[in-house]
């Protein structure tokens, strides 16, 4: 009966798609046909299939969230003007003005780390002096930092082939890249339920763990020279790369918006803020939202990882201590959500419990790399 009913809501979803949305579903097969001809033969048959699943996917996504399109438009124009600028040349990202200051993947980054800065200050102040000027302007500066960061990772993935064509990978192997990572999409997740829900008040409130992801990805850069492009160890020269990292990390960041949200939750519920903050019923919504997406993704990585480490160390589980943690996380939004929709899980107890979680999931991300080791140690500290 389900399906029955769902079905005729699918066929009205396609009936409203204009020539233009069909336009770009088309120019994105033929990016994926294009680039499949291109370097197909550097290709395992698997990448293969990620290449040419990446074309229905974003199309997807564009048809449901209509930004996606031209965020896509930018970045190939940025990293692509970036990569015709090295001409196959790594030295000239200190010696052409563009890829100096602006579009070499360092510098990408740093423009990144700078505006989700700002993008913060902005969003407290609207926030704090109920300007909507100010939530808008916000709203702009993460925008900006998301088109920088993602072309700063697009471009850092050209410039590991410059390095050395058995070099080259995909910039999601280390602590630098992950923390990167984990900013983009965290904010990526946050802007679409700000356009969703028509609200910025909680931008003040995701900002803040985004800045503290930048900011410690600052400090590791000096400190360790992070952002340097270093060859992978053997176990990561896998294809399973691309799809478990990427899909763990949706999980991160999503159930720290959660989080985040969760603090507003607690504040409005505590009268602080209140005239300022959306509805507790908007907040809670955000909450069960974001975390059920991100379980669901944080799952498919779990999965992807095991059959990963099946085909690296010769079993699918070891109990290393990454991976004892990812499933304490696991369990930990498991009973979250079970208690939520067998139970009736809302309120103080419902935001604790999500602010608390990102503790766990803190630990599961850094806390292991800090003071653990194992058959994930490779970005410690």
């Amino acid at each position: 009966m389900e399906m029955t009913q769902n079905y005729p809501a699918q066929q009205g979803f396609f009936k409203r798609l204009s020539i233009g949305d069909w336009v770009y579903a088309v120019a994105l097969c033929a990016a994926s046909l294009f680039a499949l001809s291109r370097f197909g033969s550097f290709m395992d048959i698997y990448e293969k299939a990620i290449l040419l699943l990446a074309a229905p996917t974003f199309a997807w996504l564009g048809w449901r969230w209509k930004p996606v399109r031209h965020l896509m438009l930018i970045l190939a124009l940025l990293s692509l003007s970036a990569t015709g600028l090295y001409a196959g040349n790594l030295e000239l990202a200190n010696q052409k003005f563009f890829l100096k200051y602006l579009l070499s993947s360092q510098s990408a980054i740093l423009w990144m780390s700078t505006l989700f800065f700002l993008s913060t200050l902005f969003y407290w102040g609207g926030l704090i002096l109920r300007s909507d000027f100010g939530a808008s302007v916000g709203s702009l500066l993460c925008w900006a930092a998301v088109v920088m960061g993602f072309t700063g990772m697009l471009v850092r993935w050209y410039e590991s082939y410059l390095v050395g064509a058995d070099i080259g990978h995909i910039p999601v192997s280390n602590l630098y890249e992950v923390f990167v990572l984990f900013a983009l999409i965290t904010a990526l997740f946050y802007l679409y339920y700000e356009q969703h829900y028509a609200t910025r008040q909680l931008g003040a409130f995701v900002l803040l763990v985004i800045s503290a992801a930048v900011g410690f990805l600052l400090w590791y850069s000096v400190s360790r020279d992070a952002a340097e492009i270093q060859p992978l160890v053997p176990a990561l020269q896998s294809w399973w790369m691309k799809i478990h990292v990427p899909a763990n990390f949706i999980g991160y960041g999503t159930f720290a918006l959660a989080a985040m949200v969760a603090v507003a939750y607690l504040l409005k519920s505590k009268g602080w803020l209140a005239d300022r903050l959306p509805a507790l019923e908007l907040l809670d919504d955000v909450m069960y939202k974001a975390i059920a997406v991100g379980f669901a993704f944080f799952t498919i990585a779990t999965i992807l990882g095991a059959l990963w480490a099946a085909e690296a160390w010769g079993g699918y589980w070891s109990w290393d201590p990454k991976e004892t943690w990812a499933l304490i996380v696991w369990l930990n939004y498991a009973a979250w959500l079970h208690m939520r929709l067998m139970k009736g899980l809302r309120g103080q107890v419902a935001a604790w419990w999500a602010l608390m979680g990102l503790l766990i999931t803190s630990f599961a991300f850094l806390g292991v790399n800090m003071f653990l080791s194992g058959l994930h140690s490779y970005g410690t500290l």
